[in-house]
């Protein structure tokens, strides 16, 4: 609102911008002669910038005018525009657009339009009701000291999208209870509004939703606030969905559904985003991330707790009602923050508690905190505890507070389904409510104030007596119940860490009524009597410094699904064979005592046996072959172990071995490649010197770490095959070959372009390279990219220069390239074709064959590629294509100048590559690929890449067809015996015989005796063979280890090939 006390003067003024910026709501009066007002349309400007920027609400008024006008600057407003127009210098002329575009985007605002109106009063009423409404909302309340609340509501702003997106969105925010879910709800309510018809924020949902005529009742509300409607009664909730869908449709709100924690709620109040109008916005605030599962929310915010600086702040301003702790406070402040773990509401209610106390009162709340958590923090965290569904997924959270907080969540669940509990979806709730978490090393973890609530729960079911309680954790408990044997069959689990130092022995009597026990973690304790007294209901034995020699007989172990028993004095873990079928878990890590392991064939569903740091340990037994289950054998650091038993290598499901730091054994057995499931293998610090052939035969290995190679299997295996290798060329690890005048095939399914990019420049050197690309679009970024490489590396290179006597007197060279397959009328047209096939020294170019339906037909075109689309030819088969070029040279060059032909088909988009000294063997299964890749209506272009200072004047294509005949007919159909490649110069043709399969098989024999390792191929005649060496494929994988085109991972799969490679290589040593 303009204000008389502002300043006046010819320009908008910097207070005047201040107060635009301050106010709420802007009612513009655009009248007659209000673009005649150099200061109205800065106003303007400043306004609208306002509207856009802070979401300041905007209210036009169109007084004697119509919007049109505006927008259009015509009439007695546009007269008015003019006028000022005319009196503006030329420098101030960009100003007219800025205008200009406020005036258009203000006319298109919804207002007052007042024309030739008798009763202004009634339109002036109408008007302040207008502003009255939309300035009647208070603003939430959302704290007294909103630390860290700003940072947090700029990122949910930002996830809302509110400018950019005018579709409805729904933004979830999830955390933990005390997080400030609420409180940042509130905030963003308060900060975007404005901006949106109707609004409405339905607080505490969940404890509504109980109430009797509460479900109905948040309906109403919702209409209510929005629609300002006393009249609309909602009769039942199903009812109310299609009210508030036909009501709000056409609306553009926002709705905050605060402590949403049934799918009942949401679909009752936001049943569908069709209920709602474009640009609504919805937030939904949950302990539970199922209610966000799915396409229900199009983003999800988790709540962060407060860092360290946070977290002092806010317990400075409750505690000393100022930003600081004060002076002696400092230490203190900080443990209480730590003890808080950054959750707002713990901050709030201990710095309140603990206001104007002294520091020997901070210090025993503290001390009490730790047994007793306060009733409020208490309550209100109980709250997600208390919502569970069933009995079990609360006994899994009480197990976990007391026991498992940092222990590896397959190992918690495989114990606890060994209790009966359901562990696998227990814990997925937990993890949904935000009572547990699981980290990336897959161990579970809890706020300490959950565990804390956890254990209380607990400890209130017998505050006096720890004997009735379900679970001990707490060391002063335990002892008393242990030394005074009080212990009662209310026990289920149990835990007493003691330092080696402070051991403690007890009497295995008291463990005699504890019949239900069910979990015991013991360190630092010895345990003296007889070992039967000890629950047979036990699933879980942990013993970190286990004292005896071996676990006594009379100990019961039927039921135990883990037995944990780390730093042990173990020699032999049995001392009579103990068949356990529950046993899953082994860990005898750091038993410096053991020398042997058990029999493990009384251990049928064992899948994990850790054995780390057993010094003493010479001998694993052969019986671990019948491990069927096993899925993780650990054997790191055990140094005197020489060898592994021969039956490991059956087994089929084991994915991890890790045999890192046993220093004496030196070798792993071919039969490895047997362990189908093997995906990790740990193999560093040990006598192993060379990474053995059938580490890379394995099909399943996908981690590996030995001799020095460590990584994904698809980075580390190329190293590894070309440490075999005397490395002789310069090509990445990814391509290198025996020697210099071998060149690679490589296939790239689904390539990227930063793929294709990073290995460019060794393109040149690649014998084939056949691409497949996810559109056309990246099909010509790719073939742009393998072009621009080919040129680049062939321009800096000189073709062979002639003598004297040697120049030709003819600079024009005709040259012929044959792929596919021969057959009667392909033998047919390259006799004509080799026949006609001469130079024209006027520079004419090639005298070429026409069409000769439906044998052959021809497409050429000027320059040094031919695009043609391949035609259906009734009753034959496509069987070759030729291909002829016409090039000149400025310089006296006797070479051919061809480098390479790349194939384009745009229908398949792929890429075909080969360089000239593959087109030697094209009647071989590359060139049967490039022909039977190219299909009847197929857009394909051929493209030829010459040497430096060759210029191609023409390029033809040939399409040879066969007729369609039996399949007996078929193969007996003859193959010349010819491969033949010419270079046209003064009509010449060279033919080349290659040599019998024979003759090839004995040089190929002499080449491996001097160490060059090539693989031999033969196609296509008998007489006919090339030697080459093949590459890996390529194909996408996500991290799952499933194909997926979209990734970025790329792996080799390098198994066939190099299983062939080196089985031709051993043969010929």
């Amino acid at each position: 609102m303009d204000d008389d006390s502002l300043q006046r003067g010819d320009r908008i003024s910097e207070s005047l911008n201040q107060a635009i910026e301050q106010s709420q709501i802007a009612v513009i009066v655009f009248s007659r002669n209000y673009g005649d007002s150099r200061w109205c349309l800065d106003e303007l400007v400043k306004i609208m910038d306002c509207q856009r920027t802070i979401g300041q609400l905007v209210l036009p008024v169109f007084y004697d005018v119509d919007p049109s006008e505006l927008r259009h600057q015509t009439g007695e407003f546009g007269k008015a525009f003019q006028s000022l127009f005319n009196r503006i210098s030329k420098q101030e002329e960009d100003k007219l657009r800025i205008w200009r575009d406020a005036l258009c985007e203000a006319a298109a605002l919804a207002g007052f339009v007042v024309l030739n109106s008798r009763n202004e009063r009634e339109a002036i009423n109408l008007i302040v009701e207008k502003v009255s409404l939309l300035l009647d909302k208070t603003d939430l309340f959302v704290a007294d000291n909103p630390v860290g609340v700003e940072s947090r509501v700029q990122d949910m702003i930002q996830l809302l999208n509110i400018k950019q997106s005018n579709d409805v969105l729904l933004l979830g925010i999830w955390g933990m209870g005390g997080t400030g879910k609420t409180t940042n709800a509130k905030a963003i309510y308060n900060r975007i509004r404005r901006n949106f018809k109707g609004s409405s924020f339905l607080a505490n949902i969940r404890e509504t939703w109980e109430q009797t005529a509460g479900r109905v009742s948040l309906q109403e509300q919702l209409m209510f606030d929005i629609l300002k409607e006393t009249t609309t009664k909602i009769q039942s909730i199903e009812s109310g969905k299609n009210t508030l869908k036909d009501k709000l449709c056409n609306k553009k709100v926002l709705l905050i559904l605060d402590d949403v924690n049934s799918l009942d709620q949401l679909n009752a109040l936001c049943g569908s985003r069709k209920w709602f109008g474009s640009g609504s916005r919805i937030i939904i605030t949950t302990r539970d991330k199922n209610i966000l599962r799915g396409n229900r929310v199009d983003k999800v915010y988790i709540m962060k707790n407060m860092d360290g600086r946070e977290s002092i702040e806010l317990l400075s301003w409750h505690a000393f009602k100022q930003a600081s702790p004060k002076k002696d406070f400092v230490g203190i402040s900080k443990n209480i923050v730590e003890y808080s773990g950054g959750l707002p509401l713990a901050l709030e209610v201990l710095g309140s508690y603990l206001f104007e106390r002294g520091i020997q009162d901070w210090k025993c709340v503290l001390e009490k905190i730790k047994i007793i958590p306060n009733d409020q923090v208490q309550q209100k965290l109980k709250i997600s505890y208390d919502g569970l569904n069933d009995d079990t997924e609360k006994e899994i959270f009480l197990d976990i507070a007391c026991f498992f907080i940092g222990m590896d969540r397959n190992d918690v669940i495989q114990i606890l389904n060994g209790c009966g509990l359901f562990a696998e979806i227990g814990i997925s709730v937990l993890v949904e409510r935000s009572l547990v978490t699981v980290n990336d090393m897959n161990t579970l973890g809890m706020h300490d104030l959950l565990r804390d609530m956890g254990r209380e729960i607990v400890r209130e079911k017998s505050p006096k007596e720890p004997e009735e309680r379900s679970r001990l954790w707490f060391k002063e408990d335990v002892h008393s119940v242990l030394s005074e044997q009080t212990g009662t069959k209310a026990v289920e689990g149990l835990t007493l860490k003691l330092p080696i130092a402070s051991s403690k022995c007890f009497s295995t009597k008291a463990f005699k009524k504890m019949k239900r026990l069910r979990l015991l973690q013991l360190a630092g304790v010895q345990l003296d009597g007889d070992f039967e007294y000890i629950s047979r209901n036990l699933r879980w034995l942990s013993w970190n410094g286990f004292p005896l020699k071996s676990i006594p007989l009379n100990l019961y172990q039927g039921n135990l699904v883990s037995i944990e028993l780390e730093n042990s004095n173990v020699r032999v873990l049995w001392r009579e064979t103990q068949r356990l079928e529950m046993l899953k878990i082994l860990n005898l890590s750091h038993s410096q005592y053991l020398t042997q392991t058990p029999d493990f064939s009384d251990l049928p569903n064992l899948e994990k046996l850790v054995l780390t740091d057993c010094p003493r340990l010479s001998e694993i037994s052969n019986s671990i072959g019948d491990l069927k289950k096993i899925l993780l054998i650990n054997l790191e650091d055990c140094i005197s172990l020489r060898s592994l038993p021969r039956s490991i290598y059956k087994l089929k499901s084991l994915k991890t071995l890790n045999i890192s730091g046993c220093l004496m054994i030196d070798k792993l057995e071919d039969d490895l490649e047997q362990m189908d499931s093997l995906t990790n293998l740990i193999a560093n610090n040990t006598a192993i010197i060379k990474v053995p052939f059938s580490v890379v035969r394995s099909k399943s290995i996908g981690y590996i770490s030995l001799c020095g190679y460590e990584g994904f299997s698809r980075d580390v295996f190329p190293s590894i095959i070309w440490s075999w290798m005397s490395p002789t060329n310069n090509l990445p690890s990814h391509f290198q070959t025996s020697t210099k005048s071998s060149r690679v095939p490589l296939d790239i399914p689904h390539s990227s372009s930063h793929e294709l990019s990073s290995i460019s420049k060794y393109l040149p050197s690649l014998r084939s390279l056949w691409v497949e690309c996810s559109s056309e679009l990246q099909l010509s970024h790719d073939a742009t990219i393998i072009l621009d490489a080919l040129y680049a590396t062939y321009s800096a290179e000189l073709e062979p220069i002639a003598t004297t006597s040697q120049v030709s007197r003819n600079s024009l060279k005709s040259l012929f390239i044959q792929m596919g397959m021969n057959c009667q009328v392909a033998n047919i047209l390259k006799e004509k074709i080799l026949q006609n096939m001469t130079v024209n020294e006027s520079g004419g170019g090639c005298v070429l064959p026409g069409d000769s339906y439906p044998d052959w037909l021809s497409f050429d075109c000027e320059g040094s590629s031919v695009i043609f689309e391949v035609p259906q030819v009734e009753g034959h088969k496509l069987k070759s294509l030729m291909c002829i070029t016409c090039s000149s040279t400025p310089v006296n060059i006797t070479s051919d100048g061809l480098k390479n032909v790349l194939v384009k088909n745009y229908t398949k988009a792929t890429i075909q590559l080969y360089k000239k000294e593959t087109l030697a063997s094209f009647e071989d299964e590359e060139g049967q690929r490039v022909v039977s890749s190219i299909e009847p209506g197929n857009k394909v272009e051929i493209i030829v890449v010459f040497g430096n200072g060759f210029f191609v004047k023409k390029t033809t294509v040939y399409l040879i067809y066969d007729e369609l005949i039996g399949e007996k007919m078929e193969q007996c159909e003859v193959l010349e015996e010819n491969a033949i490649f010419s270079d046209g110069d003064e009509n010449e043709c060279s033919v080349r015989r290659c040599s019998t399969q024979v003759e090839l098989m004995d040089e190929e024999m002499e080449k491996c005796q001097h160490g060059v390792k090539n693989d031999v191929v033969f196609s296509g005649d008998d007489k006919e063979g090339i030697v080459r060496i093949s590459s890996p494929q390529v194909e996408l994988v996500d991290e799952n280890g499933g194909t997926d085109s979209c990734c970025g991972l790329i792996k080799y799969s390098f198994r066939q090939w190099i299983t062939d490679f080196m089985c031709r290589l051993v043969e010929c040593r």
